[in-house]
């Protein structure tokens, strides 16, 4: 394979004019400075590599290639293949080294079916984070008492197996402190949630490694975004075992013992830890949105190369320094509604949503009686060191208000950033798209607010407390979406799009 590589670049040691062409393409990239010794550069040069570039570019098929300059005669047919792919653009490393250069053929640009993939397995993720919700209301999280990985896909199939299952759940302190009365009916709901909920987990483990494997086999994915899906596999993996972490919280057997100090804070309710609910939910969302921030890059830079002058006026636009702040403003937009979302998972956690079910009161103010928000009851040392941490993550009074005040500054902040917005398109610093963007931002944000706002009213009714959650990633969404919009390309793209751009 090494030797039918090297024959091309024979071909470019023994002709001078080749590399004096090689050589003044060093121009075309000085916004990608290469690292000593080394030539990156987009391989679409004049003269005889000019006719040859079709074929490094990947827009011809390796039978082609036998038919093409003398140059390629007699490459076997995996290097063929190498050499051309029908779906993107590659550039070639030139080491230049004391006796010529050396051709190192590599993608840059991913497949476009890989950014398609990416999306709906993001898509998938949306899905299971909805279900997920729905086991939480309906509190069906811990009905299932082991964790199988492999054996769990299967349900109880016969009476007897249902009759087992039940009998192991009887003895979760949920069952014996909240659910006694239950008749294996009853049960047969609860099971079936959270089996689906699990068994969507492993859908989407399988629906995401499998083709990961084939693409990064088949070679359809630049090593950038190959490291990435290898990334994310990982986070999946680690999900399976951050559920079963969480869900193992709530069928402690402490939630049966009894009180070990007057007046202090014991949870007797069963229900898994609000902070292994925040760490699963967390994950879930940094699992999202990897899976869609790659895939829509992916996306991008695959119109890009179809529309490069379009594409380079678009980044000229949005490479004014005078759109910094602005840029500033998204990511820490961006990472309030993430903590906002956060915040509502403690929420759920810890039922604090069936408290003070009116807004924008809360009693017969706006804040609760201080007593109320930072009560020693809730401590857990007897200096009280510990009191105020505390009730901000384990008092529901205190959760809530924290969930609120945070809601409400998202809102406002994403109503400032839209008014900005539309200052800045009005002097045509930023493209239409991103102006259209944050439109879409101001809907899903005015949507969560009343989504939100009805759940508590409405002491928390399954339909539109699950829709709640399911609102807040799509507005984390919008905002990511409008992110990947108001980012350049990496130099490497920039390279390649000013060369495509010269040459049609």
């Amino acid at each position: 394979m090494s030797r039918e590589l090297a024959r091309p670049a024979l071909f470019f040691v023994h002709n001078a004019s080749v590399k004096s062409c090689l050589r003044a393409q060093q121009s075309l990239v000085r916004s990608c400075p290469p690292p000593p010794r080394k030539l990156a550069a987009p391989f679409r040069v004049s003269g005889f590599l000019q006719k040859t570039a079709p074929w490094l570019l990947g827009r011809q098929s390796a039978a082609s290639i036998s038919k093409g300059p003398s140059l390629f005669s007699g490459l076997s047919e995996s290097t063929k293949r190498l050499f051309s792919s029908s779906a993107s653009p590659r550039v070639a490393e030139l080491d230049i080294g004391n006796n010529g250069f050396l051709l190192r053929p590599r993608r840059v640009i991913t497949d476009k079916s890989v950014g398609y993939w990416l999306v709906g397995s993001a898509a998938l993720v949306f899905g299971i984070v909805v279900l997920g919700g729905l086991t939480r209301l309906t509190e069906s999280g811990l009905s299932i008492t082991e964790w199988k990985p492999v054996t769990g896909s299967i349900p109880p199939l016969t009476q007897g197996d249902w009759e087992a299952q039940f009998e192991k759940y009887k003895e979760s302190p949920e069952f014996k402190l909240l659910n006694s009365n239950m008749t294996l009916d009853e049960f047969k709901f609860i099971f079936f949630m959270e089996w689906a909920h699990r068994l969507w987990g492993r859908v989407i483990g399988l629906s995401f490694v499998l083709p990961g494997l084939y693409f990064i086999l088949r070679k359809k994915t630049s090593p950038r975004v190959g490291r990435r899906i290898f990334g994310i596999a990982l986070l999946i993996g680690f999900q399976g075992f951050i559920g079963w972490w969480m869900v193992k919280s709530g069928l402690s057997d402490h939630f049966l013992e009894n009180y070990i100090e007057e007046g202090k804070y014991k949870d007797n309710h069963p229900r898994v830890s609000q902070y292994r609910l925040a760490t699963h939910l967390g994950l879930a969302f940094a699992v999202y949105l990897s899976m869609l921030w790659t895939g829509l890059e992916v996306l991008k830079e695959n119109r890009w190369i179809k529309e490069p002058k379009q594409a380079l006026r678009n980044i000229s636009m949005l490479s004014n320094p005078v759109l910094k702040p602005y840029k500033y403003a998204a990511a820490g937009l961006f990472g309030l509604v993430f903590l906002t979302a956060m915040s509502g998972a403690f929420v759920a956690g810890l039922d604090a949503g069936l408290i003070y079910n009116e807004f924008p009161y809360m009693g017969e103010g706006f804040i609760p009686p201080k007593s109320e928000l930072f009560s020693s009851f809730y401590a857990r040392r007897k200096d009280d060191s510990d009191l105020i941490w505390r009730n901000m993550l384990e008092n529901p009074v205190t959760v809530q208000l924290i969930h609120r005040i945070m809601a409400t500054t998202s809102f406002v902040a994403i109503v400032g950033f839209h008014f900005l917005s539309n200052r800045l398109y009005r002097k045509n610093l930023i493209p239409r798209i991103i102006y259209r963007g944050s439109h879409g931002v101001v809907g899903f944000a005015v949507l969560q607010v009343t989504l939100g706002i009805t759940t508590l009213v409405y002491l928390v009714p399954t339909p539109i407390a699950a829709s709640h959650q399911a609102g807040s990633l799509a507005l984390l969404t919008s905002v990511l979406v409008l992110g990947m919009r108001l980012r350049r390309p990496r130099a490497s793209i920039q390279a390649l799009l000013g060369t495509l751009a010269r040459t049609r």
